[in-house]
């Protein structure tokens, strides 16, 4: 491989990987479902790289990942439209367009509580990413943390307030709030 495709496959990666969770986001934003999403980012990277060697400055690849994005979506919503009752055209863009002006706030949200977790000691930590793991029972995360049902629920609660205020203090000591 010459070194120049080698540099631009490089430089694809590290801005995929770095803008790959804001984009994901997006997309579950304007889809009914995470396994929907998956199927939309599939198609979604695949035109990225493809189309990556048309892309005029790198600092602009997360409006243009976003761009594509939306278009993917768009062509997945219709193609789905056919099989079950969906949003308008109408609707969808507008909250396409929503999530565009709002990506960067909830960028900076997402940086903030995953900081906040990350200052929670691992035991915790670990059990509240548990509770919200997807396909897992609250009963089990509770059997797993010695608590009752109902303990477990007090015990969540406390950190989702305990992390919410984490959050709001990070954002405004960044000046985002």
């Amino acid at each position: 491989m010459p070194p120049n495709d080698q540099t631009q496959n490089e430089l694809f990666l590290r801005l995929f990987t770095a803008n790959e969770p804001a984009v994901r986001a997006y997309v579950r934003r304007l889809v009914p479902t995470r396994d929907d999403a998956a199927d939309v980012m599939q198609g979604v990277s695949l035109v990225l790289w493809r189309k990556f060697g048309e892309l005029d400055d790198p600092n602009s690849f997360r409006k243009w990942a976003f761009g594509v994005a939306r278009y993917e979506t768009l062509a997945w919503l219709r193609d789905k439209s056919r099989d079950r009752l969906v949003l308008s055209d109408d609707v969808l863009q507008t909250i396409a367009h929503e999530s565009t002006r709002d990506e960067s706030r909830l960028s900076a949200q997402r940086e903030a509580l995953e900081g906040c977790l990350e200052k929670l000691p691992q035991d915790q930590r670990k059990l509240v990413l548990a509770a919200y793991a997807p396909d897992v029972g609250i009963v089990q995360v509770a059997k797993q943390s010695g608590r009752t049902v109902n303990a477990f629920y007090q015990w969540l609660h406390r950190m989702r307030v305990r992390l919410m205020e984490c959050t709001h203090r990070v954002l405004q000591a960044e000046g985002l709030l």
